[in-house]
């Protein structure tokens, strides 16, 4: 008979699961947590609602702000302009890293979500190219510029700030809110381009329509402000601050010690970078300026694409903590590789539900990706440069790569003649990312990198 005063004996050494139990983020509140989804759903909703009007309304604005040429070369200005506001991204990602990691989080989510919705309310007010010249573009492209430098921090900002608040075994879902908002913005700006286009004539749509998706921003920027202003920073951050352990320099330290993670975390997002832009945003533009596609029947293709892409977004977010990151991402790059050029060749000569089956099952694709993309990237890098090395790897990707997309995808077309350029170009990003993901190791059940 065992003896109950006895002492029991030791407990085995917990696991890596086990020890992470006692991490900080443990002791966050059910409502605490609601409120950070809330704030980071709001931010990147503003930012991709203003890259949606831009990008389905690009035919109206490339008349309003440049001169009356062909086109194409209205249309590759317009896109070129939408391309170098990504240039900036960059500085952007190395001065908002610096802040949020070094400041707080929530100090820099709090300030990028007040430049990107002045810069996108500017837009609104803007003169045209008849009323002003060459003016009118130059201001488009300072605008877009600001918008290009805030945008670099939101993104990385909102996922690092949602996997450090993550409950353990849920960091792959809480961040794939990040992916889910950007959809969401761009299928409010669908809608209400679609909405404009159907109800306004085109007089109309190019004196003053087109303005009203940019005076949206404003109020919805405020909203996101305030609830961002009444949160706490993550308990991550707060515990190094604690400790008095904050980098000094974050990005300096990142690319000290981090050089791997950042190189493996850019090659992983040249496939979200290419395909997300071209699949969401430029896709409207490509059926209706390449196949013909009537502008109603274009945009309700992506809007449906939109849809369907927030749904799978999450579960795949939920799948990526079940099954982990890399098998996912392999998954998304091997089908972008098999099935891109394939899927564009139905497009040509496709009627309307044919374009939809196509958008949807792009759109799927491009989700198994991005719903599983932000808590990967963020899992590679340490808390003390977390938020510089996530920011700089996803903005240097989609300065490349991202900003590029519709301008290169116009610009192939017009070199080669073929329709089918793009896809070759978005496959080519698919073939890059699953390098860099095969290079990785799985990430999704071991705890948050301290060190």
């Amino acid at each position: 008979m065992s003896n109950p005063a006895a002492p029991r004996p030791a407990d085995p050494a917990p696991d890596r699961t086990e020890a992470h139990a006692s991490s900080p983020a443990d002791g966050v509140t059910p409502g605490a947590r609601r409120r950070v989804v809330a704030a980071s759903f709001i931010g990147n909703f503003v930012e991709w609602f203003d890259y949606a009007a831009y990008g389905y309304l690009a035919a109206t604005i490339s008349t309003v702000f440049f001169p009356a040429t062909d086109r194409t070369t209205a249309l590759l200005a317009t896109f070129s302009v939408f391309a170098v506001s990504f240039f900036v991204r960059p500085l952007g990602g190395f001065v908002w890293g610096h802040i949020g990691d070094k400041v707080g989080r929530r100090s820099a989510l709090s300030l990028s979500i007040v430049i990107m919705s002045v810069a996108t309310f500017c837009i609104a007010l803007l003169p045209s190219y008849e009323a002003v010249g060459l003016l009118a573009p130059l201001l488009l492209l300072v605008v877009r510029v600001a918008q290009g430098f805030s945008a670099s921090g939101e993104y990385a900002g909102a996922s690092a700030f949602l996997v450090e608040y993550a409950p353990e075994g849920r960091r792959g879902l809480y961040a794939s809110v990040v992916p889910a908002s950007t959809a969401s913005g761009l299928l409010l700006g669908s809608l209400l381009a679609a909405l404009l286009t159907e109800l306004l004539s085109n007089d109309q749509m190019h004196s003053w329509g087109w303005r009203l998706p940019f005076l949206l921003a404003a109020p919805m920027g405020l909203i996101g402000r305030y609830i961002r202003l009444r949160l706490e920073d993550t308990p991550a951050f707060r515990s190094l601050e604690q400790e008095q352990d904050v980098a000094r320099v974050p990005a300096k330290e990142m690319l000290r010690a981090n050089r791997r993670p950042l190189l493996l975390a850019m090659g992983a997002t040249v496939l979200n970078a290419i395909a997300f832009y071209m699949l969401l945003s430029y896709m409207p533009t490509y059926l209706s300026e390449e196949l013909d596609f009537g502008t109603t029947e274009s945009f309700l293709a992506t809007t449906v694409s939109l849809a369907v892409y927030i749904v799978f977004v999450f579960c795949t977010g939920l799948a990526s903590d079940r099954f982990g990151r890399r098998k996912l991402l392999i998954t998304a790059s091997v089908l972008f590789t098999l099935f891109t050029v394939p899927a564009f060749l139905l497009l040509d000569g496709a009627g309307l539900l044919t374009v939809i089956a196509v958008q949807v099952l792009l759109g799927g694709m491009l989700a198994l990706n991005d719903g599983t993309l932000p808590s990967f990237l963020a899992e590679q890098f340490p808390t003390r440069v977390r938020y510089s090395g996530f920011a700089i790897s996803f903005n240097l990707a989609n300065a490349l790569f991202g900003g590029t997309a519709a301008f290169v995808g116009t610009l192939l077309i017009s070199w080669t003649g073929s329709g089918l350029a793009p896809a070759w170009y978005l496959a080519g990003g698919a073939l890059v990312s699953l390098g860099a993901v095969l290079a990785a190791k799985e990430t999704s059940r071991e705890p948050l990198r301290e060190d």
